[in-house]
């Protein structure tokens, strides 16, 4: 299987991602919304908006891992960030930046949105992580 992201000529930057992914290979893995929560359900990082999305990264990462992927297998991201405001920017980029060389993101990141809601399914939810990837 074979990624291939790239920023064609003429589109937006700087972005500290690429806005277009190329794949080849035969399974489509699609990794539901992750969010700051360990395998038993306890909450991580209350409060903490980039050590929340580190937290979803890391399950996201796991989710990918259990269908045979990794992130460098991802076509697209999607981040659901409630209240968004351009000053919470800094600290959703260090939340990703805080797990990039542990979970092996590519950097620039795969194409991607960060959507802002009012809420998420509990209150304390800050981020949730979907993924798409393919593998052959």
């Amino acid at each position: 299987m074979t990624v291939s992201l790239s920023t064609p000529p003429g589109m937006f930057q700087p972005v500290p991602y690429h806005h277009v992914s190329v794949a080849t290979g035969g399974r489509h893995i699609s990794v539901a919304g992750q969010i700051a929560r360990d395998e038993h359900g306890n909450r991580l990082a209350p409060g903490d908006l980039a050590g929340q999305l580190a937290h979803a990264l890391r399950n996201t990462a796991r989710g990918l891992a259990g269908a045979g992927a990794s992130f460098r297998d991802v076509v697209r991201l999607r981040f659901y960030v409630t209240a968004w405001q351009l000053e919470k920017y800094g600290e959703f980029m260090a939340g990703i930046e805080s797990v990039v060389e542990e979970l092996g993101i590519p950097q620039p990141l795969p194409p991607l949105s960060c959507i802002g809601v009012d809420y998420l399914f509990e209150p304390d939810v800050l981020v949730e992580v979907e993924a798409d990837a393919i593998v052959s």
